[in-house]
């Protein structure tokens, strides 16, 4: 329940940051950070890419993805490569293992998330859904 004073923006971020805390118990079997995770994501989604590329689409420095990089290739999660375009150039895939923990905590998540939002009715989710997507394309 919201309390009368209460507005749409307070009920979003505490959504948000019940989401978020859920997300994070979602990883704990894996022992990964939201950040690593976030770039196996891209990397899943995406394909492989170069690493210039992979910080564009995680919105942080050169220099925090190569410290990404780093940890996730250290766990056998990612691996780099040449570009054959580019021999200056190095690109960053998913290795299987990286792909199948991708496909884990997906699932894991998508569980969470079925559970959360259980508590809705399908109208009410399908409206929650169309209403989130037509914000994120703002």
């Amino acid at each position: 329940m919201t309390s009368d004073d209460e507005t749409l923006s307070d009920v979003f971020w505490a959504v948000a940051r019940r989401l978020r805390q859920q997300s994070k118990e979602a990883l704990a079997p894996w022992d990964i950070a939201p950040s690593h995770f976030r770039a196996i994501a891209v990397l899943a989604r995406h394909g492989t890419m170069r690493q210039g590329e992979l910080a564009d689409h995680l919105r942080i420095a050169a220099r925090s993805t190569t410290e990404v990089v780093d940890g996730l290739e250290e766990r056998g999660l990612v691996e780099r490569t040449p570009d054959p375009k580019d021999r200056r150039a190095i690109l960053v895939g998913l290795t299987g293992k990286g792909a199948g923990l991708f496909a884990a905590v997906r699932a894991a998540r998508q569980a969470g998330s079925e559970e959360y939002f259980g508590a809705l009715s399908e109208q009410d989710r399908a409206d929650l859904t169309r209403i989130l997507g037509r914000l994120r394309q703002t």
